[in-house]
This record gives C-alpha cells, sequence and structure tokens, in this order.
C-alpha cells in the first residue's frame, strides 16, 4: 500500500510491460529461463511471469509482429523500449543469457552494459550498478 493519495482516474502502478511476439508462450518460455521467473497466466496468446514484488511481464501473440532494429535505422522497424536487467556479475549473466537463446548484438555501446536481443528480436540489456 503507497503512502501517496491517488487521485480520481490517475493511475497508481504501472502493473507491468507487454511485449508482443510471433509465439507468446515462447517467448515467455525463454525470459523464464532468463530470469527464473514464475508463470502466473498461460492462455494461448497470453503468458505473464511474475518476478520480486510486484514485477510482472507478459508477452501477447502478434501475427503481423516485426522485430526491431538495433541500433535504429530509418528504413527499418524502430525499437519502442527495451529491458534493463541488474545483475551481479557481467560474465556469469552473460553466459546464462546466451545458454538460454539470447544474442549478444553487433553494436555494444557500453563497456558496462552489454545488449542482447530475445528469440522475437526485443533488445534487452544486462548491467551492473556501480
Amino acid at each position: 500500500m503507497s503512502d501517496t493519495p491517488h487521485r480520481d482516474g490517475v493511475p497508481k502502478a504501472l502493473a507491468g510491460v507487454v511485449l508482443d511476439a510471433p509465439d507468446a508462450r515462447e517467448l515467455a518460455d525463454f525470459y523464464r529461463r532468463l530470469l527464473g521467473w514464475e508463470t502466473v497466466e498461460d492462455e494461448p496468446d497470453w503468458v505473464s511471469l511474475k518476478g520480486p514484488g510486484a514485477t510482472k511481464i507478459s508477452f501477447q501473440t502478434e501475427p503481423e509482429y516485426r522485430p526491431p532494429t538495433w541500433p535504429g535505422r530509418r528504413d527499418r522497424q524502430q525499437m519502442m523500449l527495451h529491458l534493463d536487467f541488474e545483475v551481479d556479475d557481467l560474465e556469469t549473466a552473460h553466459r546464462h543469457a546466451v545458454a538460454t537463446g539470447a544474442t549478444l548484438a553487433d553494436f555494444q555501446p557500453q563497456d558496462d552494459v552489454r545488449v542482447y536481443t530475445d528469440p522475437a528480436g526485443h533488445p534487452f540489456c544486462l548491467f551492473v550498478d556501480a
């Protein structure tokens, strides 16, 4: 329960993030293995995972889904968002991410952050908080 009063009509919290994919179950399975989170909803075209606290990520089947480009290009689908995951050890997390099916992106803009794409092409980052 929050100490901040909520005005009528103003959302009280971000309930989660939803990623579109050609197959919601396949992408959810990747993130379940990557993050170790629990499946809390499993419908044919919708799957939700729950992580620490109230953190939730869902996956929705979208037959017309087109993967974004990283880094962005004007003539290609633009990235609308990406996910950032804090890790304790970047090298260990890198090996785990690749073993679960992530692809290390060719372009890496920072030394202390690794950019990957999931099996559906969504970019995500692993980083160690300094």
